[in-house]
């Protein structure tokens, strides 16, 4: 939805003549021009927010990310990335309109560098985030060296429920403005040493939301600064990348990767890669219930919404993942609450995500790891199925009750199980063939299987034969095989195994007919899973095909070659 002008043109007019009250005997130099980031601006794409005639309302997401084991909770409010962003230099001044109908707390972000999200982990860089808490202004400000504030102040008393708040970039110091006076200044420390500025929004647990009336930026004295909008979605392409030496294949494939809305809007070797090289995106994390239904009923689309559009303008294919995990669950979804209560839940986001996007996806993970980790539950009569909170609920009918959900919610889409640690043999294997039987016995809509193929250690390393016999497994049940998630951790010196090993997973799947596609998890260790996270700023990993400057390894010439193999041999 775009803005009308005539709302704001007052401020516009105040703004450009520099008036802005009582500011405590200071003046604002003169700059450049009033620009509005607002008024037909793209903030229908951020999750939270909802364009209206007086404003983008913001509503509380309580959108967190928790560890693996359920605990913590660490935040991860929305960024406008298919919005505006300021490109500057020297100083500027940024002002907005917060209107609140209650005590609900308001909070604006300014990110010097948007953040990335790890697999499941936020690395929050440079930014700072004022807010409006009770009467007082507070201002938050990030180093890039931890995912709490260097630095928290507030300022002022007896702000009102309208409240007009300004933030001036004056060499390495920042200026608060709360309702034309200036109540404080802060070390900038560097924040926004990018030259860019991009926005977010926030509101507290309290109260009903609030609405951000107006958005507007200028530069000052000797300062330049312009607005620049989301870059388009589609990507300029040659035709001699892996996704069009699969597409010439006798029986074409697809090849995939795992992608985040974050870079790919603000990093252009990101983008550029992803729509070249791939035909089919997983969404690494935006489609995961925490990210996608923070609050029970409430639901954030938008970044999964960018990926569907990015593929869709780039002619890829989407296999939505996940639906249905143990893992990567919203405090609400794990509390405590009776059996049929917990299928309710299942079932409800289910058909709730599937039904956003029926017929935008080609396939989904429905049940995502299933099987169990520990020893006792392969035994005893036990059949492998992971005890967690669906299974506790449920039984292993959890995956049936599953299944037929997103059959119903989405009808034409193909629906995959997604597992790990089963491309080899042993019990985990065993334990999951037996499963599908049941399965297939039971009239269980499963078309598919993917094996994940993550390889961090040597004991991980599968040869390729083994897999296959795998697949073959699976063809013999009338069920379709992709590798989902391939990823190598090698040493430095390493870096042929890794070619091997995630060569010989796609030779195999070129060959064997109810193999459809081969994905790895992300390309560029830039953004890779396996970086060390223990320390800001975390440290690349070397698990994938792109180094962390986009320089091509030798794995990814091996899997060109299998391509270019298969195709000339007419195998595949």
């Amino acid at each position: 939805m775009r803005f009308r002008k005539s709302a704001v043109i007052a401020v516009v007019c105040a703004l450009v003549a520099g008036v802005s009250g009582d500011r405590a005997g200071t003046s604002a130099p003169a700059g450049g021009p009033v620009e509005d980031l607002l008024n037909g601006r793209d903030w229908a794409h951020f999750a939270g927010g909802k364009p209206t005639h007086s404003g983008v309302r913001v509503t509380h997401l309580d959108r967190r990310i928790t560890h693996q084991d359920g605990t913590g909770g660490q935040p991860n409010p929305p960024v406008n990335l298919r919005g505006p962003h300021m490109v500057f230099r020297g100083d500027v001044r940024i002002e907005a309109g917060l209107r609140r109908t209650d005590d609900t707390d308001a909070y604006l972000h300014l990110y010097g560098e948007t953040p990335v999200i790890y697999d499941e982990w936020r690395y929050e860089r440079r930014g700072v985030r004022i807010g409006v808490v009770g009467e007082r202004l507070r201002i938050d400000r990030w180093d890039g060296d931890s995912d709490r504030p260097a630095m928290t102040r507030t300022f002022g008393s007896g702000l009102g429920l309208e409240v007009r708040v300004a933030v001036e970039v004056r060499a390495n110091r920042l200026v608060l403005e709360a309702d034309g006076r200036v109540v404080g200044t802060v070390p900038a420390r560097d924040v926004f040493g990018s030259g860019r500025i991009w926005f977010g929004a926030d509101a507290g647990a309290r109260g009903k939301g609030w609405t951000l009336s107006d958005l507007h930026a200028r530069s000052l004295g000797r300062g330049r600064m312009s607005v620049v909008d989301a870059p388009d979605l589609r990507v300029p392409r040659s035709s001699d990348a892996m996704r069009d030496l699969a597409a010439l294949l006798p029986r074409p494939i697809r090849m995939g990767t795992a992608l985040a809305a974050g870079p790919l809007l603000t990093d252009s070797a990101y983008r550029r890669t992803a729509g070249e090289e791939f035909s089919m995106l997983t969404p690494e994390n935006d489609f995961k219930p925490q990210f996608v239904q923070p609050r029970r009923g409430v639901f954030a689309f938008a970044e999964g919404d960018t990926l569907v559009d990015f593929a869709e303008a780039n002619r890829m294919k989407v296999h939505a993942h996940t639906l249905v995990w143990f893992e990567a669950l919203p405090a609400w979804m794990r509390a405590e609450m009776t059996h049929e209560q917990r299928r309710r839940v299942m079932v409800e986001h289910i058909r709730a995500v599937a039904g956003h996007f029926r017929g935008k996806v080609a396939e989904w993970d429905v049940v995502n790891e299933p099987m169990s980790d520990e020893d006792e539950d392969y035994s005893n009569g036990n059949r492998g199925v992971r005890p967690q909170l669906w299974f506790e609920a449920m039984g292993e009918q959890y995956i049936d009750i599953a299944f037929h959900a997103a059959r119903e919610a989405d009808p034409h889409a193909v629906l995959y199980l997604n597992e790990y640690g089963v491309e080899e043999d042993g019990p985990r294997w065993d334990a999951l063939y037996a499963l599908l039987i049941r399965l297939k016995e039971r009239g269980v809509p499963i078309d598919g299987v993917g094996f994940q193929d993550h390889e961090y250690a040597v004991g991980d390393r599968t040869d390729p034969e083994v897999f296959r016999r795998k697949v073959r497994a699976l063809a013999g049940l009338g069920l379709k095989a992709r590798v989902s998630e391939a990823d190598v951790l090698v040493d430095e010196d390493e870096e042929d195994i890794q070619a091997r090993q995630l060569a010989g997973k796609l030779a195999v799947c070129g060959e064997e007919p109810n193999c459809t596609s081969f994905s790895t998890w992300g390309f560029t260790d830039k953004y890779g899973s396996t970086a060390d996270l223990r320390h800001y700023p975390p440290s690349p990993g070397n698990a994938l095909p792109w180094d962390a400057t986009y320089e091509v390894k030798p794995a990814y010439w091996a899997l060109r070659d299998v391509l270019d193999d298969a195709r000339r041999s007419g195998t595949g």
